[in-house]
């Protein structure tokens, strides 16, 4: 790997002229300028942006903590996060905590001491005392007692979006199925939103929830079907897509015909191809709204704004599938 003294040489400049051309320094002359620029291209030199960072005392690296980079939803999310980021003159140092809260405190702990210009976080664990406020924070989705500021989609309309569908379509008993964390989040408001709505068209109404600590399969589904509240329900609204594509597996099991019998809308979107059958009927979530929206204020303050929102909260829309 070609070093900034290999570039150096090849443009028959020093390595501070060298620096100072990476660094955009007006001083420069136009023709060094390329000459410098000409070495970098022909070496293919890949300047440490670490080393330049801290000589600059400015950080350009921005920190995205995920629960999983393997969630279609969340490496979506990454993309556009990535994409704006760029635009922009920084670059994205990917943590991907794996959902574990000893884990995302440590990468918290490294971030805070290498000082990343900025943090683009999403949690669902009880780390708000790990969270520092000296750096830049943006959370996706979790409203921290802190100032830190919070981007979301609005899930408490989603919640009631959902019911109209499903009334539309001809049902007369809904669902809600969903997976909880120990933490209070704004996906929490899915569920008012349903019930809310279910009030307001008089129709009648269950829920089943479970804690995604001791989530399985196999017994969230067991138990719901074994309920006797569920025999009459025509309609269901699960918290996110991935938990109404397996409810879908679950009911073929036992013989219930989608959407004949029972009809189905997620949460979130994260279906894209149409070539996968059946295509669901969801709440899609703005993604790449919701990521550059994230960039947006967070370079704000990093810039040293002051946000005139604590929550910000991006519309969602229904996306009518074969499952209803």
């Amino acid at each position: 790997m070609p070093s900034i003294k290999d570039v150096a040489d090849l443009a028959g400049v020093g390595v501070g002229t060298v620096s100072r051309v990476i660094n955009k320094n007006p001083t420069v002359k136009p023709e060094t300028r390329e000459k410098v620029n000409a070495a970098i291209k022909k070496l293919n030199y890949i300047p440490n942006e670490v080393a330049r960072n801290f000589k600059m005392q400015k950080s350009t690296m921005v920190a995205l903590l995920l629960p999983s980079i393997w969630h279609p939803f969340f490496s979506e999310f990454a993309y556009y996060i990535e994409d704006a980021l760029d635009k922009e003159g920084y670059k994205l140092m990917l943590c991907n905590s794996g959902g574990r809260p000893d884990k995302e405190i440590y990468y918290l702990d490294m971030l805070n001491q290498n000082k990343v210009a900025g943090i683009i976080g999403i949690t669902y664990n009880e780390i708000e005392d790990s969270v520092s406020t000296d750096i830049p924070i943006i959370s996706l989705d979790r409203h921290f007692g802190k100032k830190i500021t919070c981007v979301t989609s609005d899930n408490y309309a989603g919640g009631r979006m959902a019911v109209m569908e499903l009334v539309k379509a001809g049902v007369t008993k809904v669902a809600y199925l969903g997976i909880t964390s120990s933490v209070y989040s704004e996906v929490l408001l899915r569920k008012k939103g349903f019930m809310d709505e279910a009030e307001a068209q008089g129709i009648e109404y269950v829920t089943y929830e479970e804690h995604d600590a001791v989530y399985d399969d196999d017994t969230f589904f067991y138990d719901f079907f074994s309920k006797k509240e569920h025999e009459d329900v025509n309609g269901i609204f699960a918290n996110t897509d991935l938990l109404a594509a397996k409810y879908i597996d679950k009911a073929k099991q036992k013989g219930i015909l989608i959407p004949k019998d029972v009809k189905v809308i997620g949460y979130d979107g994260i279906q894209d191809n149409k070539l996968f059958r059946p295509f669901l009927s969801t709440i899609r979530q703005p993604v790449e709204e919701m990521a550059r929206m994230s960039v947006e204020l967070l370079l704000r303050k990093i810039e040293g704004e002051t946000l005139d929102q604590d929550i910000y909260r991006v519309p969602v829309m229904y996306r009518e599938g074969e499952t209803t």
